[in-house]
């Protein structure tokens, strides 16, 4: 979608030693792979949105020849809020491509339609309604960073219900059902990422079976995710506020499953806000 963040992300894949091109017409995707191929370009990201206007359908076509060739291709999916797509775009005073002589949510309303079946069937979908810039590049080095591993990567997301569930996740777990250490006066100001508040969240039996059932469910799957080409998967774990026990829960399961091999990311989407 148009102000969720493209530029940003594309900017990162640049960092991290990929060829980038912006903006390229997507019947132009399959030249583009072969050519570079040849010079031993092997690593190419390709920012492609609906700029191109008529061309853009073209771009499932163009995935489809891609694998074809036997090229490897993760598509990202960047979405955010109807609201904050209106205030970035007013903040840089830019149009929407489909906007036209219309309102700014017109515009965002025709490109969501147009988008569909692309976000439907893309890899990782990436909602950047409450990340920030420097958010947004950890989520693409953490898909991207490091394409050698064959494991499934793991990318975690602490967060509290009361400010919504990340839509970007494959998976979402509420851990709601551990003692709050909210109530602990003495535990309120600090956040699951300090000792003494990891340690009252992990000691309990309820926790610690969690944790247990996690591995065993993402070992499990992991096989399978491979197995159909999806090599990322986002775990979303949430609680209140996402100050406490998600911010523990996260930092303890990454534990866990780098020690079972998994490349594990974690960001806690909601930690300092109110």
């Amino acid at each position: 979608m148009s102000g969720a963040g493209r530029r940003t992300a594309a900017h990162m894949m640049e960092d991290l030693g990929w060829y980038v091109v912006d903006n390229l017409p997507p019947v132009m995707i399959p030249e583009l792979g072969a050519t570079l191929r040849g010079f031993g370009v092997t690593r190419i990201a390709v920012v492609a949105d609906v700029r191109s206007r008529e061309q853009f359908e073209q771009l499932p076509d163009a995935i489809a020849r891609l694998k074809a060739e036997g090229a490897t291709v993760t598509t990202v999916f960047l979405e955010a809020a109807d609201d904050v797509i209106v205030r970035r775009q007013e903040s840089n005073r830019r149009p929407l491509p489909l906007q036209g002589g219309d309102r700014l949510i017109e515009g965002i309303e025709r490109e969501r339609r147009l988008l569909a079946d692309l976000r439907a069937d893309a890899d990782i979908v990436v909602d950047t309604t409450y990340l920030s810039a420097r958010q947004l590049t950890q989520r693409v080095a953490n898909h991207f960073g490091d394409e050698a591993s064959d494991a499934l990567k793991i990318a975690l997301i602490s967060f509290g219900f009361k400010n919504g569930v990340p839509i970007d996740a494959d998976m979402v777990f509420d851990v709601r059902f551990l003692p709050n250490p909210h109530w602990i006066p003495e535990l309120r100001p600090k956040s699951g990422l300090s000792k003494d508040v990891a340690q009252y969240v992990l000691k309990h039996d309820a926790a610690q079976k969690f944790q247990d059932a996690m591995v065993n469910l993402l070992t499990g799957v992991a096989p399978g995710y491979l197995s159909e080409g999806k090599r990322q998967v986002t775990v979303a774990i949430g609680c209140t506020g996402g100050k406490h026990r998600s911010t523990s829960m996260a930092e303890e399961l990454a534990v866990r499953l780098r020690a079972q091999g998994f490349p594990t990311t974690v960001l806690h989407r909601d930690l300092g806000k109110e």
